[in-house]
C-alpha cells in the first residue's frame, strides 16, 4: 500500500451555487471521512467579480480570469508536498477560450493529476478538443462517471482504456424511508409530490413538466410538482429573474398555479434530503442528450424514489432494466402518462423504488471515496516506480543510493574551462564562460575550498599554479582601506565597490580558514591565517544570519590551528549565541527557523550551529542545528521522496511552503554538508542516508527527472525551472557540484575504512 499523506482537490467549492461545487465538497469530505490521517484540501474557483465566504478546507482560491493565479496555485501545491491532484473539470469553470488557463495549472504541477471529467462532448469545437486533449495527457488517470464518458474519450479523443476510470457519481447513504413523514414536516401531507431539485436554467426543461401536469391532475388531483432550487447565479447575472416569471406565467395561464410550488433557494444538504424524501416521484425533464452526470438524478436514484427523466446519456445508464421510466425529450403528453401511471400504481412504484435503492448501495460516498483513494494510490505508486527508470542518466541513481562507492569519478574539464589567469567565471551561456558578468570573490571563494577539499587522498588535485591564482584573487579582494572584501570585478580587472556584502565577506573568511588548516601548501596556510584575522574584526558589526554562518564554519578550521586565539574564540560564541538567539525568538512548533522566511543556502545557519557545538562540546549549539536541520530536511522532501530544494520564487515570504521553482545547486549543496555535519556529530546514519539521497537530485532523482550534470566534463546545469533544465552552467553551480561530490567522496572513504566519529556526549553549555 502505498503511503499517501496529502491530497488536494480543484474544483468549484461550496457556498458557491452550482452541482460542481457540490460534487467537489462532498468528494473531499468523503475521502478526509475515510481517511482521517490523510490531508485533504480544495482549491476552490472563484467566478470573476464574485467574492465566497469559503470554509477551513478551501486553502486557496483561483480567480477563474486571472492566468496568474493558476500559476501561484501550481507553485502554492507543489510546495506544499502535495503528493495527488484531483482535478474536477467542466469547459465553464475556467477562465480562457473553452477553459484553458486550467492548462497553465496543470503543466506546471510535479504530482499526479487525476482528473475527473463532468463533461465529455461528442462534437467539440477546436478549442474544446484541444483544451480536453491537454487535460487528459497532463492526467495519470481520468475519471467519468458513466459507460458513456469512456466510449466517448477512447472514440472521439483516442484516449488508451487503461488510463481511464469510471467512478459513479456519490450519494448519501440515507434510509430506505416512506416519504409521508417527510411530507408532513415540510408542509405537503396528502399530497402526491412530484419533485425537481437544482439550480433553475432553461435547458432544464421545467416548462415540459409544468405542461404535463393538467394530465397528471385528471388521475391524481391531489399532485403537486414542487420546484425546489434557486436560479442559476449566471443566469440571474444576465437576465435577472425572468426565466423563473415566465414558468410562473405559464402554470397560470394552464390554471394549475396551485399545483405547482416554486421554492427559490439553494438548501444544504439535510434540507435537500428531507425534501427528496417526502417526494413520490422525481423527475428530470431536461431537454439536451449530451449530459454526462446529473448529480440531482444520482441523489434521488440513491434514496431509491420512482424516477420519470428524458434519455440524456446519464439517466440512460442509470434508469436502465426497470430502475427508471425514460421519456422522449420535450414530451410533456410521455411524461405525464408515466408520472400518472407510477402515481395511481402504488405497487410498480415501491418495486421501482426497490430496485433502485438496492442497485445504488454501491454509489454511497464512502464506497466512492473509497475507489478514488484506490485511483489515487494507483496513480502515485506507478508515479514513484517511474522515478529510477526516467531518472537514469549516464549513472544509475538507484545504485547510488544504495552504495556511496558508486557516485560519479571526479572531472574538472567545464572547471578548469570556467578559469582564466586572473580566477573563476561567475556566469556562463550554456557551457561558454561569460566574460560579460566579470568574477566576483564569492565563487573563487568557493573555488580555494574546493581546491582544499581535492587535498584528500585519492582525489583528483588542482595544480599549484590554479590554487595560487584563486587565492590570489582573495588577496586581491582584500580592500585594507575599508577591512572588508570587495566582491564584484569586471572582466578587465576594474573592481566594482569598495565593499562586497555581508555574506560575500563571511564566505571568505570561511574559504581562509579552510585554508589555513587543509591547504596542501603550508606558505600558504601561513597567508590564509593572518589574512583571516585581519578580517575577522568586520564580522562583529554584522547583521546577516548567513554571513554569521559562513563565519562560524570558517571560525571552526580556524581555530583548530590558531590554538587560543582568544578573539577568535570569543566571536565564535558570539556568533552561535546571535543564531541561538533568532531560533528563539521565532521559532514555533511548525516553524522551527532562524528567520521568518526562507532563503538561499539555509542549511548553512544549522550547520554552522552543529559544527560550532561539536567542537567546543555545546549540547545546546548541537541541539538547536540538528532540531533545525530536521524541520528543513522534511521541508524539502517532493511528492515522490526526492530532494525538492526551496524555490528561488518564495525566498523572503513569510512563514509559508517553500515554492517548487526554481531549484538551484547551492540549495542541494549546502543540505548534503550540512547533513553530513550531522553525521559526523551524532553518528546517526539516517543523516548519512539523507545526504546521499540529496545528492541524487543533481543525477536525476529530481522533480524534473533530468540529470543536472554531465559527468564527461563534471559540468553542472544552474537549476531546474518548472518545465525545463536552466541549460546554463556557471561557476556557482559547477563548484556545487564537485564540491558535493567530494564529500560524497570523503564519507565513501570514511564508510570504507570504518572510520567512525564519536557522538558528542556530555557537553558542557
Amino acid at each position: 500500500m502505498t503511503s499517501l499523506n496529502r491530497v488536494a482537490f480543484i474544483g468549484n467549492s461550496l457556498p458557491r451555487q452550482c452541482g460542481i461545487a457540490t460534487f467537489t465538497t462532498d468528494l473531499q469530505q468523503a475521502v478526509a471521512t475515510s481517511r482521517p490521517d490523510l490531508d485533504t484540501s480544495i482549491v476552490a474557483m472563484t467566478d470573476h467579480g464574485q467574492r465566497y465566504i469559503y470554509p477551513p478546507s478551501v486553502k486557496l482560491q483561483i480567480r477563474d480570469d486571472r492566468l496568474d493565479d493558476y500559476v501561484e496555485a501550481a507553485d502554492f501545491l507543489n510546495s506544499g508536498h502535495v503528493e495527488a491532484v484531483c482535478l474536477q473539470h467542466e469547459f465553464g469553470i475556467f477562465g480562457g477560450p473553452a477553459g484553458g488557463h486550467v492548462t497553465t495549472l496543470l503543466s506546471r504541477l510535479t504530482m499526479p493529476i487525476i482528473t475527473t471529467l463532468h463533461t465529455v462532448l461528442a462534437k467539440p469545437s477546436s478549442e474544446q478538443r484541444s483544451v480536453l486533449v491537454k487535460v487528459v495527457d497532463t492526467s495519470s488517470k481520468v475519471i467519468v462517471m458513466a459507460e458513456k464518458g469512456r466510449d466517448l474519450l477512447r472514440h472521439v479523443y483516442e484516449v488508451a482504456d487503461e488510463k481511464i476510470e469510471i467512478i459513479p457519481h456519490g450519494i448519501p447513504d440515507f434510509a430506505f424511508v416512506t416519504p409521508d413523514r417527510a411530507k408532513a414536516k415540510l408542509g405537503f401531507a396528502g399530497k402526491a409530490v412530484i419533485l425537481t431539485f437544482g439550480l433553475l436554467s432553461p435547458n432544464k426543461g421545467i416548462e415540459t413538466m409544468i405542461d404535463a401536469m393538467p394530465s397528471i391532475l385528471k388521475s391524481r388531483p391531489d399532485a403537486v410538482y414542487v420546484v425546489l432550487g434557486a436560479t442559476h447565479p449566471n443566469l440571474v447575472r444576465t437576465d435577472g429573474e425572468g426565466y423563473r416569471q415566465s414558468l410562473m406565467e405559464r402554470a397560470q395561464d394552464l390554471a394549475i398555479e396551485k399545483h405547482v410550488v416554486f421554492l427559490d433557494r439553494f438548501v444544504d444538504k439535510p434540507t435537500l434530503l428531507a425534501f427528496i424524501a417526502m417526494c413520490d416521484v422525481y423527475v428530470t425533464p431536461y431537454l439536451n442528450e449530451a449530459q454526462m452526470t446529473s448529480g440531482t438524478l444520482a441523489y434521488s436514484f440513491g434514496l431509491g424514489k420512482a424516477v420519470v427523466s428524458t434519455p440524456y446519456w446519464h439517466a440512460q445508464e442509470l434508469l436502465a432494466d426497470g430502475r427508471g421510466i425514460l421519456v422522449p425529450f420535450g414530451d410533456s403528453s410521455a411524461i405525464g402518462s408515466a408520472i400518472g401511471g407510477l402515481l395511481t400504481n402504488d405497487d410498480e412504484r415501491q418495486a421501482m423504488r426497490e430496485r433502485a435503492y438496492a442497485s445504488s448501495r454501491s454509489m454511497t460516498w464512502d464506497r466512492t471515496a473509497e475507489r478514488y483513494l484506490g485511483v489515487f494510490e494507483k496513480a502515485v505508486r506507478a508515479q514513484r516506480s517511474k522515478l529510477p527508470h526516467k531518472a537514469r542518466r549516464q549513472i544509475d541513481h538507484r545504485l547510488f543510493a544504495r552504495d556511496i562507492e558508486a557516485s560519479p569519478s571526479m572531472e574538472l574539464g567545464h572547471f578548469l574551462s570556467m578559469c582564466d589567469d586572473t580566477g573563476l567565471f561567475q556566469h556562463a551561456i550554456h557551457c561558454v564562460p561569460d566574460r560579460d558578468h566579470g568574477y566576483c570573490v564569492d565563487d573563487n571563494a568557493r573555488a580555494l575550498l574546493l581546491a582544499c577539499a581535492l587535498n584528500s587522498p585519492g582525489e583528483l588535485r588542482l595544480s599549484e599554479a590554479l590554487t595560487a591564482r584563486f587565492a590570489a584573487f582573495v588577496q586581491h579582494a582584500w580592500n585594507p582601506g575599508t577591512r572588508r572584501f570587495r566582491n564584484f570585478m569586471s572582466f578587465d580587472r576594474r573592481w566594482l565597490e569598495d565593499s562586497g556584502s555581508e555574506d560575500s565577506h563571511g564566505r571568505t573568511l570561511w574559504a581562509l580558514g579552510r585554508c589555513a588548516r587543509s591547504d596542501a601548501n603550508a606558505s600558504r596556510q601561513r597567508w590564509a591565517a593572518s589574512l583571516f584575522a585581519q578580517a575577522l574584526d568586520a564580522v562583529e558589526s554584522f547583521t546577516s544570519p548567513r554571513a554569521w554562518a559562513f563565519a562560524l564554519l570558517g571560525l571552526d578550521d580556524y581555530c583548530a590551528v590558531a590554538g587560543g586565539n582568544a578573539a577568535a574564540l570569543r566571536l565564535r560564541t558570539l556568533l552561535a549565541d546571535r543564531l541561538i538567539s533568532l531560533l528563539s525568538k521565532v521559532e514555533t512548533a511548525d516553524w522551527i527557523w532562524f528567520e521568518e522566511g526562507l532563503s538561499y543556502d539555509n542549511a548553512r545557519l544549522s550547520q554552522a550551529l552543529i559544527v560550532t557545538g561539536h567542537s567546543v562540546r555545546n549540547s545546546v549549539y548541537v541541539d538547536a542545528g540538528l532540531r533545525s536541520l530536521r524541520w528543513l530536511t522534511q521541508l524539502q522532501i517532493g511528492p515522490t521522496g526526492c530532494f525538492r530544494p526551496v524555490g528561488t520564487r518564495g525566498f523572503g515570504e513569510a512563514r509559508t511552503l517553500p515554492h517548487a521553482f526554481d531549484q538551484q545547486p547551492v540549495e542541494a549543496t549546502a543540505m548534503i554538508s550540512a547533513c553530513i555535519s550531522a553525521w559526523r556529530s551524532t553518528n546517526d546514519v539516517r543523516w548519512q542516508a539523507d545526504a546521499t539521497r540529496i545528492f541524487a537530485w543533481f543525477l536525476g532523482s529530481n522533480d524534473l527527472l533530468e540529470s543536472l550534470v554531465d559527468l564527461q566534463d563534471g559540468s553542472c546545469c544552474d537549476g531546474l525551472h518548472p518545465d525545463r533544465v536552466n541549460e546554463n552552467r556557471g561557476g556557482e553551480s559547477v563548484l556545487s557540484y564537485l564540491s558535493s561530490l567530494a564529500e560524497i567522496h570523503q564519507l565513501a572513504r570514511e564508510n570504507s575504512e570504518g572510520m567512525k566519529v564519536r557522538p558528542v556526549r556530555a557537553l558542557h553549555v
